[in-house]
């Protein structure tokens, strides 16, 4: 039997509620945060998916790469560096034919463009790797994480 016990708000937590209501009798759903702003999920084609959205999977290392994106780009406005261009590659490797296949390493790759020093973006990238990134928080315990980056 599930808890069907809704988190309970605590004064010194950030709470976060999320929906998920399915679009079609397959796989397609949409997702919608306290941001409101809705999300399209959905699964592979093999599985009876149609495309529609991404894949949960997916969605997670999308997650990590936008919390250490915004990190990144805010210590780096707070040391005056003009950013003209960001980008962010992350590859995730994840055990075949394993149930469940959480990842087991995972490699983001930052693309940077403008007027910039290489320390200062190295400095950024660890800050928000090792100390600011709360995505990275939850994959660490079980996902060992590479970066690199790069200046266009």
């Amino acid at each position: 039997m599930l808890d069907s016990q809704p988190v309970d708000t605590i004064q010194e937590f950030n709470t976060m509620h999320v929906e998920l209501v399915r679009v079609d009798d397959a796989f397609h759903f949409e997702a919608v945060g306290t941001s409101g702003v809705a999300q399209h999920i959905d699964a592979a084609t093999d599985i009876g998916g149609h495309n529609a959205g991404a894949r949960p999977m997916e969605m997670l290392l999308m997650g990590l790469a936008g919390c250490s994106a915004i990190d990144v780009i805010l210590i780096l406005q707070k040391q005056k560096q003009v950013i003209d261009d960001f980008r962010l590659k992350v590859d995730g490797l994840r055990e075949k034919g394993a149930t469940p296949a959480p990842f087991k390493k995972v490699h983001i790759t930052y693309l940077l463009k403008g007027q910039l020093n290489a320390d200062k973006v190295k400095r950024a990238i660890d800050l928000s790797m090792d100390k600011y990134c709360s995505a990275t928080a939850q994959f660490r315990p079980t996902t060992e994480i590479t970066y690199s980056f790069e200046l266009l």
